[in-house]
């Protein structure tokens, strides 16, 4: 009889459970966190804000051997100095004013799983000393205290930052970034995949549908073309915010250009940013047959559901140009004001 063995991992560069995404930086990023999740090795996760370190952190950590243990998270950015080295090793009581007990750090929470720093960058060069000794020796002492503690911690940091120039200008120490940086992986920006925004943007739908007893089921063409035109200096953390908005806000069923920032849309921007430049009967030309071809060859009913969803575009974003006042929305629509209120009604933007 033999012993079965492991399934062979085929695909490490498959998407990790509740991240989205597989444009090709984003499986890079799953392959990598696969290969480091078996080590014992300190990994660096570099990214701007917003691009899902957390939860990298929380894929190694889960696929890691220490998953039953605890994971322990630190945003060393949110707290001041003294306050950040009491929350990371502890104090003992009276090791400054407030210290009125005994109390366990970070560190040694963490003992046997994993501790993950967020923005250590924002450590002081004072704190990067003691963070170094315990990466190095896996010790430390509490604040006010002589008794060394001895721990069995993965440690997981992240860097919102350039941490070689931190360090080169004299902000971060260039031995604790070497040690940290055992194993780097680079989180993309949006901007960098745009591919995964349909996916994620129907996600976050789904989600705060959900949270909040809406149905928003249905997304308009010019409001994803928008969302992936825009350069999302707050990467999915930015696109969730606005999703949120949107399904909170909107009148209806769909997610309209007229629910996102102006931001994203373009009205405070050029209008022709990210659409080719063209006069509006070839415009119109290509929205009707850009819906018949997002349309299933049994889908009936076209002309309503092309001709009405621009309708109420037009009428939307014409409103939107007016201030809401109809009496110059429908001069401007070439409409009358009786007819326009029927219209709003209609389309549910009265």
């Amino acid at each position: 009889m033999t012993t079965p063995t492991a399934p062979i991992d085929t695909d490490p560069s498959r998407p990790l459970p509740g991240i989205i995404g597989t444009s090709p930086a984003m499986r890079d990023v799953y392959r990598l966190t696969r290969q480091v999740a078996r080590s014992k090795a300190s990994v660096l996760l570099l990214g701007e804000t917003g691009t899902g370190k957390e939860l990298i952190a929380h894929a190694i950590h889960d696929l890691s051997g220490r998953a039953r243990k605890p994971f322990i998270r630190v945003n060393c950015g949110a707290l001041s100095e003294n306050l950040l080295e009491s929350e990371l090793f502890g104090h003992v009581r009276g090791a400054f004013t407030g210290a009125v007990s005994n109390r366990t750090g970070r560190f040694e929470a963490a003992h046997t799983g994993t501790i993950f720093l967020d923005e250590i960058n924002s450590t002081s060069l004072h704190l990067q000393v003691k963070l170094l000794r315990v990466l190095q020796e896996q010790e430390f002492e509490r604040v006010g205290d002589t008794q060394t503690i001895r721990v069995d911690t993965r440690v997981i940091a992240a860097s919102n930052r350039d941490l070689p120039q931190e360090a080169s200008e004299g902000r971060f120490r260039e031995d604790l970034y070497y040690r940290l940086n055992v194993v780097p992986i680079f989180l993309p920006p949006l901007r960098d995949r745009r591919d995964d925004i349909p996916a994620l943007v129907s996600h976050f739908l789904d989600y705060y549908n959900a949270r909040n007893e809406r149905c928003v089921a249905y997304i308009n063409p010019l409001a994803m073309q928008a969302l992936q035109n825009y350069h999302w200096p707050g990467n999915v953390r930015e696109l969730q915010n606005y999703i949120e908005r949107a399904v909170v806000m909107g009148p209806g069923d769909e997610l309209t250009p007229d629910l996102l920032p102006a931001v994203v849309t373009g009205y405070d921007r050029p209008r022709t940013i990210g659409l080719p430049s063209v006069d509006l009967e070839s415009l119109a030309e290509v929205l009707v047959r850009q819906g018949i071809s997002m349309a299933s060859d049994r889908e009936n009913g076209l002309f309503n559901k092309i001709v009405g969803r621009v309708e109420r575009e037009v009428i939307a974003q014409v409103m939107q140009c007016c201030d809401n006042v109809q009496i110059k929305a429908a001069a401007r629509l070439g409409i009358n004001r009786n007819t326009l209120h029927k219209k709003l009604r209609e389309h549910g933007l009265d």
